[in-house]
């Protein structure tokens, strides 16, 4: 069979997979995987469906991780054509998922069934990691799942995410590592009272302020091997209170903290929590932290895996991709205690976008960087084991 990447990404894109409904998006995967010769397994938890399909039982195991469903389109009537239409104009493929990342999904089923046409059954086994819930709370999806299939003596040796981490053209970019992150709401409670009468209240703003001043004049590091500086950005400090000679009864604020592998999210919590003990001595009233960490930084080696993404980037396009670690977080931050892992997909600039978009050539340009990573992959780990 020979598996048409731009006609899979269409009908990927026309299935309105918006977390957590699937509506047969992963249906539409598991019919090829299978047609394809793949093992597939499904797992629900709570509203989330996963796929897990593998082709072969020995090792090496190459995983490919996704997921297929995407953000709302917002407006549709903003869109240049249906938003699920799957449109394809002057080479150019419009609709949600297509960048983000129904397209990555497509080309390497696609490279996979190129590959073993090619090739035959691998040297170790090829596998796809598959979930419905990374655009969402990413509770039920791949975290999940990874814990089932390693319950079941499933091992992955080596993974590969096909988020859109490309800027502006195919072979910018690979991220062997993401920063983590930290959300934060801080409710300060004092007591009431009149402005003219300050000894008589407890300004929560008072001490609002010197807990965020003291969060954000700490230096939290000077960077990590492949990283930035970590940093904190207030982003909403709410009063409500529409009185000029009120202190009012209770402030609120909110701050993230995107860190790099300096610190852990316990180890941060640790910190804002001593920081508060510190101002709400003699403070009068309370403060309350709701601290909640999305992801762990994580931070895979320059070595034989990310040269071999590399290698097959540069044998299809020409150019080297850097590496990098920069960007929000992606299912790679729990595939990370599993095996090591980067990421490599499409061009990501209008990912989340009204007109979110590719190029179609793109997809089959990414399709061979795949298939070249499959044969690169079983030619230097295949042989060393």
């Amino acid at each position: 069979m020979t598996v048409d990447a731009i006609a899979l990404t269409r009908d990927l894109i026309r299935i309105p997979s918006v977390t957590p409904a699937d509506l047969g998006a992963l249906d539409l995967v598991q019919r090829q995987l299978e047609a394809m010769g793949f093992a597939a397994r499904r797992y629900r938890f709570g509203d989330v469906d996963n796929l897990y399909a593998r082709l072969g039982t020995d090792g090496p195991n190459l995983c490919f991780a996704g997921h297929t469903d995407v953000v709302p389109p917002g407006d549709a009537g903003r869109w240049r054509t249906g938003p699920f239409e799957a449109a394809l104009e002057q080479g150019v493929l419009i609709g949600r998922g297509a960048a983000d990342m129904k397209g990555g999904i497509a080309a390497f089923i696609a490279a996979t069934d190129a590959w073993l046409d090619r090739h035959g059954p691998p040297p170790g086994s090829i596998s796809f990691l598959i979930t419905g819930d990374e655009e969402g709370p990413a509770i039920d999806g791949t975290r999940k799942l990874l814990a089932a299939i390693a319950a079941e003596g499933e091992v992955l040796d080596h993974c590969i995410v096909g988020e859109p981490t490309n800027p502006a053209a195919l072979g910018d970019m690979i991220k062997n590592g993401r920063r983590g992150s930290l959300n934060c709401t801080v409710t300060v409670t004092g007591r009431q009272g009149h402005v003219a009468y300050p000894h008589r209240a407890a300004n929560p703003v008072r001490a609002l302020v010197r807990l965020l001043g003291a969060l954000q004049d700490h230096r939290l590091d000077d960077g990590a091997p492949g990283f930035e500086p970590s940093n904190l950005e207030v982003v909403t400090v709410d009063v409500g209170n529409p009185a000029q000679n009120v202190i009012p009864e209770q402030a609120r604020a909110r701050f993230n903290i995107r860190f790099n592998t300096a610190h852990t999210g316990a180890s941060l919590s640790r910190w804002i929590e001593s920081v508060r003990d510190q101002v709400a001595d003699g403070f009068g009233g309370t403060i309350d932290l709701d601290i909640h960490v999305s992801g762990e930084a994580f931070f895979t080696q320059p070595g034989p895996f990310t040269t071999l993404v590399q290698d097959a980037c540069e044998q299809v396009t020409g150019r080297r991709p850097q590496l990098s670690t920069t960007g929000g977080t992606s299912d790679a931050r729990f595939i990370k205690d599993y095996c090591p892992v980067c990421e490599f997909g499409l061009v990501g600039a209008t990912m989340h976008q009204i007109d979110e978009r590719v190029d179609a050539a793109d997809i089959t340009r990414l399709q061979a960087i795949y298939e070249a990573m499959i044969d690169l992959y079983f030619q230097r780990f295949a042989a060393v084991r």
